[in-house]
């Protein structure tokens, strides 16, 4: 039997890992390829009824994990709030001009991967292209 190499599509489609690429017009925007490959993932668990249990299983511990932080990952990745099954929020309650604003997100952003880890037994695996366009806050995560 003759072996091929795999391509990227290829490797994303068989293993289920998120992929994502970060531009080179969105360097203003802390943390757009992650949310972006997250989002997907979202969508991916939003899609497939087969999913449901693996779904309300990481909506219960992100809910546990995150409590009302969770808005402000719903606000860079708007399908988390589909997961999540939140209600639009009165932003009053939370501060938007936070000073450490990023570091929250950063914080969130691995809270998010950790409760993600932690629900299955297959490692979460991100597919990164293009990291010379990456931001700063990107690569500090």
């Amino acid at each position: 039997m003759r072996s091929y190499p795999l391509s990227k599509s290829a490797i994303v489609d068989l293993y289920q890992v998120r992929p994502s690429k970060f531009d080179q017009l969105q360097q203003g925007k802390p943390f757009s390829a992650l949310a972006a490959a997250f989002n997907g993932y979202c969508g991916m668990l939003m899609k497939s009824s087969e999913l449901q249990k693996r779904r309300e299983v990481v909506a219960s511990k992100l809910r546990s994990s995150l409590g009302r932080e969770a808005y402000y990952l719903t606000k860079i990745i708007p399908l988390l709030n589909d997961i999540l099954g939140s209600e639009k929020s009165d932003d009053t309650f939370y501060d938007d001009n936070c000073v450490d604003a990023q570091r929250r997100l950063q914080y969130l952003l691995c809270q998010f991967v950790e409760v993600l880890s932690s629900s299955y037994t297959a490692p979460v695996t991100l597919f990164l292209d293009d990291l010379q366009w990456a931001d700063s806050a990107s690569i500090a995560a």
